[in-house]
């Protein structure tokens, strides 16, 4: 801490972000900017869910990659643990790119519908105006199942310390809303 302060005060240097300490209790706590929007600390992580609204992966990154550096890793993790791709997947704005929709469709995704255009024609993602608009309400509907994650099961903030415990409260807390949902879901 006493060394980042003197190369940022004395020596009027410029630290980059993955040299910074951030926290005197987590030092692997993270600096994450999205766009424009104020700064936040912590960890980005990512969740794939399905039609059945059970969340199937987590994965905590480590720095702040860019959304459209993570789509592909997922989809990716997503075939190895399941066998094959999805047919239908519908992304966050900030993973669209050509390249990642280029290598869905090569890895057979059908449909891969991203929330934001960004250059990206409806007619490469999916040839279905139908389709297209219910992956993006399918996605409106996965943001709120993030917000419940962070209101009732507390994965807005770890209150344990250390990177492998607040990897162990995020999936603590998406096992948490699994049996929810499955309790809900049962028959009878």
């Amino acid at each position: 801490m006493v060394v980042q302060t003197a190369r940022r005060v004395v020596l009027g240097e410029s630290v980059p972000a993955a040299e910074k300490t951030v926290s005197l209790f987590d030092s692997h706590t993270d600096i994450i900017r999205k766009g424009g929007r104020e700064t936040r600390y912590g960890h980005k992580m990512n969740l794939a869910t399905g039609q059945s609204v059970l969340v199937l992966d987590v994965v905590v990154e480590s720095g702040n990659p860019a959304g459209s550096a993570i789509c592909l890793p997922m989809l990716e993790r997503h075939c190895e643990h399941y066998g094959q791709p999805p047919t239908y997947a519908a992304f966050d704005g900030g993973y669209a790119s050509r390249d990642n929709l280029a290598r869905a469709k090569e890895l057979g995704v059908k449909h891969a519908v991203f929330n934001k255009k960004r250059g990206l024609k409806q007619e490469n993602m999916t040839p279905s105006p139908w389709i297209f608009a219910r992956l993006r309400r399918f996605r409106a509907g996965v943001e709120t199942d993030i917000s419940w994650l962070k209101r009732c099961f507390g994965l807005a903030r770890c209150r344990w310390r250390g990177l492998a415990r607040l990897k162990a409260w995020g999936h603590s807390a998406v096992f948490a809303h699994n049996l929810v949902w499955l309790a809900r879901l049962r028959p009878g």
